[in-house]
């Protein structure tokens, strides 16, 4: 499996539209590829397939530094930030490209702070974070994963998340023996 590199998200913030989109692609394959080790069984299961529908919208978690995020964020023409609950001492923002490649750019909001995102770049440094998963029910997502997979949620239900979403957290295992986090989500009123 491909790792990510570090050149990917400083294309990000390139003057060229060609080599900004060129690395989400990147970013986003390597995402979907630990994301569909993760949870390979999980689509086999009728109800949860159903849940997430035929073609899943997936979008890859990137947390960067400050410096960065708004490197990325002016470099793409300022988009909107989402509204992101308090306690996840994050900020975020969502960049498209062609052919379904969606990225969410995160940063924390006090990178000295305790947040999950300030965690994450502490520990690892940039790249991926996260891999989302659109989801029409994520309680009964939850209830299928923890009651038939055995795959404990970070939250007992859904959670408020960005924009009016709401959501729930997995950590789950990558073929590779180190895990990645899933989010499923329900739509919020921002929903694009």
């Amino acid at each position: 499996m491909r790792n990510m590199k570090e050149e990917w998200i400083t294309a990000l913030s390139s003057t060229e539209d060609g080599a900004r989109a060129a690395a989400a692609k990147e970013i986003c394959a390597v995402g979907r590829s630990l994301a569909d080790s993760a949870v390979q069984r999980w689509h086999q299961n009728d109800e949860f397939a159903r849940l997430l529908g035929k073609d899943p919208e997936i979008t890859v978690g990137v947390a960067v530094r400050t410096a960065t995020f708004a490197q990325i964020r002016e470099a793409n023409g300022w988009p909107r930030l989402a509204e992101v609950p308090a306690e996840q001492d994050a900020s975020e923002f969502t960049l498209h490209f062609e052919r379904g490649t969606t990225l969410d750019v995160l940063t924390s909001r006090d990178p000295e702070g305790s947040g999950a995102i300030a965690k994450f770049l502490l520990k690892f440094g940039e790249g991926i974070q996260q891999v989302e998963f659109r989801c029409s029910d994520v309680n009964r997502a939850t209830a299928i994963l923890r009651d038939q997979f055995a795959v404990a949620p970070v939250y007992p239900e859904a959670h408020p998340g960005a924009d009016g979403t709401r959501i729930n957290f997995f950590l789950a295992p990558a073929a590779d023996g180190k895990k990645v986090l899933i989010e499923l989500y329900e739509p919020g009123r921002h929903a694009v």
